[in-house]
């Protein structure tokens, strides 16, 4: 009996404190949808028009543990469109000396 009021003691501690640690980290925790195709849509504009380097080796390149749910690569735009997590981005190739930027 004392056991399991220990046991549940600290469970509920240790879910205070992961609700404590959400409530501090919460807008860092609310960037993060947007940081996953941002990411994406940028570092494979990066890789594949400015550094001119093959689309699958790119792909592997940006390849994250959290999926993507759509990618498109438009080359003929030097456009590359990526949504993850309930939010797109879309980042596109202007020039040598400006690299790739997102687009709002």
């Amino acid at each position: 009996m004392i056991r399991r009021r220990v046991v549940t003691r600290f469970f509920l501690l240790l879910l205070l404190g992961l609700l404590g640690w959400m409530w501090h980290e919460r807008v860092n925790l609310q960037a993060f949808p947007d940081i996953i195709a941002a990411y994406t849509a940028k570092e494979y504009c990066s890789c594949r028009y400015v550094e001119n380097n093959p689309a699958s080796y790119c792909l592997g390149y940006v390849k994250q543990y959290v999926p993507i749910s759509a990618f498109i690569d438009t080359p003929e735009r030097s456009e590359v469109t990526a949504s993850g997590l309930g939010r797109t981005h879309t980042a596109r190739w202007l020039g040598n000396r400006q690299g790739c930027r997102l687009t709002p």
